[in-house]
């Protein structure tokens, strides 16, 4: 007689929540909309978040709404945090200043590229002007500023005021249309405002 063995049985995967099936759509379709933009189907979009097509109509009324909430979701936060508070506040600070750069270029490029394939030339304003997105900016410059550490004694300028210099030249040296399409290296717009801004005589 021939035994033979019964195939593994698998596990059913545990079904997602309507939150977590709705955040599991949010994401599927802003990978979607970073390649197509706008005009990303309903279709593209189940078979990118593995569901039925159906499935999107019973957590949004529409394909609208849920570009928008993908739009939304582009403009949080993220990882972002995480990685400035990684930065070894024992690095140089020319190297601190680098790494931090490099991260707002980073989030920087992937919006502006967002942007354009959307068609927005500017954030939502209700994402700009909302209380979230005041709470994120004062969060951001206490983060920038921290990277500072107890270097910020040795700039000729307060130390809001430096990273809001260094935001805005990283701003402007990542935007493929204000740079000219010549974006700017970290180490250049790092060397740039240190130059300016650090005291004389002081090395980083």
């Amino acid at each position: 007689m021939v035994i033979r063995e019964r195939p593994p049985r698998r596990e059913r995967a545990r079904p997602m929540s309507p939150e977590e099936r709705r955040e599991h759509l949010v994401d599927a379709t802003l990978n979607l909309l970073r390649v197509h933009g706008r005009v990303v189907t309903t279709k593209q979009i189940a078979e990118e978040a593995g569901v039925a097509e159906g499935t999107i109509f019973r957590v949004f009324d529409s394909k609208e709404e849920l570009v928008d909430a993908a739009i939304e979701r582009a403009f949080e936060p993220g990882d972002v945090i995480a990685r400035i508070e990684e930065i070894d506040p024992d690095l140089p600070l020319r190297d601190r200043l680098v790494l931090l750069v490099s991260i707002l270029q980073q989030r920087f490029r992937a919006t502006f590229e967002l942007m354009q394939r959307v068609g927005l030339v500017g954030p939502p304003r209700h994402l700009h002007d909302g209380d979230a997105a005041q709470a994120w900016r004062a969060r951001q410059e206490q983060m920038l500023t921290a990277v500072l550490g107890a270097d910020r004694d040795r700039l000729r300028v307060p130390a809001d005021e430096f990273v809001h210099v260094l935001r805005l030249l990283t701003f402007a040296g990542s935007h493929p249309l204000i740079s000219d399409g010549r974006l700017l290296p970290p180490e250049e717009i790092v060397d740039t405002v240190l130059t300016g801004l650090l005291r004389p005589g002081k090395e980083s």
